[in-house]
């Protein structure tokens, strides 16, 4: 799940009650940690935005406040990022609730539910490494007390980040064997080094 923190607002019309906002932002950088950052390059979602996705709150899927298949979710991609309108159930106190807490500024954080389809990934020499997400499926949008982006961005990365720890790591080991020409030194056996 990704969050970030452009402010919701809410809409009466006609009768009508709505949240509205941005559940992402373009080309902006999370920050998972230090020096691990990703961003959304445009086009990230078109592909999926005719799917079922739902918005939810707090990424609870028994709090459903609307669903693009049933009309009461409408999502689109426009030049800043993922712009969506929840349009609130009126019998449905939970999401009254939400729209008030939002009216409020008690809420005005959210999050996303996707699966990365395509990415590019740039390791810098000063050890930063930034990934693009360039495609996703889009599973849920959510409308968050404590977006937990930097929790659940670690735990989607630490993959990558223990692969690209290990091939610096290991860049390195080739660079002092190099300089060394070749040959271990110290008290270190080549079988030891292999089990690090």
């Amino acid at each position: 799940m990704r969050s970030h923190t452009s402010p919701f607002t809410t809409r009466e019309s006609g009768g009508e009650l709505r949240i509205e906002g941005y559940f992402a932002v373009f080309n902006s950088n999370y920050e998972i940690m230090d020096n691990y950052t990703e961003s959304i390059a445009p086009g990230a979602f078109a592909e999926t935005l005719s799917g079922d996705v739902r918005a939810l709150i707090n990424h609870d899927s028994t709090l459903v406040l609307g669903r693009t298949t049933a009309g009461t979710l409408e999502l689109r991609e426009d030049e800043h990022g993922l712009w969506g309108s929840i349009l609130i159930n009126p019998n449905d106190q939970d999401a009254v609730n939400m729209y008030n807490r939002v009216v409020r500024g008690d809420v005005d954080q959210c999050s996303f539910g996707f699966e990365i389809l395509d990415e590019d990934v740039e390791s810098s020499l000063n050890g930063s490494v930034h990934w693009t997400i360039k495609k996703v499926r889009l599973y849920e949008v959510s409308c968050c007390t404590f977006p937990a982006y930097e929790e659940t961005s670690i735990s989607a990365r630490q993959h990558d980040i223990e692969t690209i720890e290990k091939r610096k790591l290991d860049a390195w080991r080739e660079e002092m064997r190099n300089k060394l020409g070749g040959k271990n030194h110290g008290t270190e056996s080549p079988d030891a080094e292999a089990q690090d």
